[in-house]
């Protein structure tokens, strides 16, 4: 097998006329504010009201960051801030669909574009599963305020004694049905989830900022530094959203201005709100006694606000649903793009005729999902969403520095500053974060990977588009 095959690469002009081909062409509908909606939908949500609290405690395979999680919060936010900036820029260059997958298939080449796409599937596929999953656990909670409780082989798998956590597979199959519609209906909707969020947010803020003892504070690094940075790796899947935004690139009205927008704006400001819901919330309880499970609303509860904590959980309830909805996005684009040049089945890139949506790639995710999230026990599945995106993050700004020096002549309406200083610190502090993440993570991230390659060789390669026009060349 000739080495070039694998790092052939798919022209930026054939990916933009792969887009437009009427079968494959999505509607463009979303704005500026659209995308920058579906960013803060994405972004805030499981982070904020579930894995800040094992952030702060820390579990068997890591410690915690105590108060320190406001630097975690910081850390992560600037690793993201490098990566969006380089987001930026080609997904101007490049509106299509795919995100990552795509810009490493037009800078890095047909194998390493895979196996970006193939854990970009790894990614979003396990967030939509354990955003599912703690959605059904807020639903029940609130539904246990007001007198209702689901019995226990309603909500669990068999894992736990129970025949389906059925409420996780209902949401995951009613959002399935939104996105076949339309994803201007999607974006909608979300922002609506998202300005209810945000007023549950800014009610937390505004109310345990009374409540905040200075004394909490101390000692503000317990496990010193290795528990900071550890904490920064869990909570870098509370970030990941605005690489959904990315990859509705395609369907963007005015992609070479409203995308730098959407994408640096949700960025900016999430990390602004997270990192003061982690000053106010360590300030309010002492880190030793956060809950885990619904560490926000249970700090409400904990300082004698009863009404606000079930504000706070209705608002957490709101935000979940919101990043399942842009993660599910996310995964069906992946899948659209990968079809669509062949890596994978080409029925999957079908356009609905009416709709101008994917169908036939939103229906095989939800229904996949729905399923995993009925019946499968997720065990430190951010760990594994983590590395998948940090793998990503890493190429795509190694591939700015490469399509700098390839196509220099490409128009570049957004322009990463202080080249190529701002990818190379990128691309380290992706992989530093992935240093902190368990071994266990990395094994398993391994076993993926093989399990890619081989699906590559033994399928993709032969089906490609590329090896197809190759062929027809000859």
């Amino acid at each position: 097998m000739a080495l070039s095959r694998l790092f052939r690469t798919k022209s930026v002009e054939q990916i933009l006329a792969d887009s437009d081909h009427p079968d494959h062409r999505l509607k463009k509908t979303l704005t500026a504010w659209d995308l920058t909606m579906l960013g803060i939908g994405a972004i805030i949500g499981t982070g904020i009201f579930v894995l800040i609290g094992t952030a702060i405690l820390g579990d068997v395979n890591r410690p915690g960051a105590g108060p320190g999680i406001i630097l975690s919060f910081v850390l992560s936010g600037i690793t993201c801030a490098l990566a969006a900036l380089c987001y930026a820029e080609f997904s101007t260059m490049i509106p299509a669909a795919g995100s990552a997958y795509t810009y490493s298939y037009a800078t890095l080449g047909e194998f390493l574009a895979w196996l970006t796409g193939w854990n970009l599937i790894l990614e979003y596929g396990v967030a939509c599963v354990v955003v599912a999953i703690g959605w059904s656990g807020y639903f029940n909670n609130i539904l246990k305020t007001i007198g209702i409780e689901l019995p226990l082989w309603a909500t669990q798998g068999p894992h736990a004694g129970g025949v389906a956590n059925f409420p996780a597979a209902i949401i995951v199959l009613l959002v399935t049905i939104i996105l076949v519609i339309g994803v201007k209906e999607s974006a909608q909707a979300t922002g609506l989830i998202v300005a209810v969020k945000l007023a549950a947010i800014l009610l937390f803020l505004a109310v345990g900022l009374s409540s905040v003892e200075p004394a909490n504070w101390t000692p503000f690094m317990p496990y010193g530094f290795e528990g900071v940075g550890a904490a920064a790796a869990i909570v870098f899947f509370a970030y990941i959203g605005f690489d959904a935004v990315s990859t509705t690139a395609e369907e963007a009205r005015n992609p070479q201005r409203d995308l730098p927008i959407g994408i640096i704006a949700s960025l900016a400001v999430c990390t602004v709100l997270y990192v003061a819901v982690a000053a106010v919330l360590t300030g309010m309880v002492p880190y030793t006694k956060i809950d885990i499970h619904a560490p926000v609303a249970e700090a409400m509860r904990m300082a004698g606000f009863k009404w606000g904590a079930a504000i706070v959980a209705a608002g957490a309830l709101a935000g979940i649903t919101s990043v399942l909805v842009v993660m599910m996005i996310g995964q069906i684009r992946i899948f659209f793009a990968m079809s669509r040049d062949r890596l994978l089945g080409p029925w999957i890139a079908k356009v609905h005729p009416r709709f101008g949506t994917p169908h036939r790639a939103t229906v095989l995710t939800g229904i996949s999902i729905a399923f995993m999230a009925a019946l499968v026990p997720i065990g430190e599945a951010a760990d594994m969403t983590n590395i998948g995106t940090l793998f990503a993050f890493t190429l795509v700004c190694g591939g700015v520095i490469v399509l700098r020096r390839t196509r220099p002549e490409l128009h570049r309406p957004f322009r990463v500053p202080f080249m190529p200083v701002i990818p190379i610190l990128g691309m380290a502090a992706c992989l530093g974060l992935m240093t902190f993440l368990p071994f266990v993570t990395w094994i398993r991230f391994v076993v993926w990977t093989i399990v890619g390659i081989t699906v590559y060789f033994g399928y993709s390669i032969k089906h490609s588009r590329l090896e197809n026009q190759a062929g027809v060349r000859q």
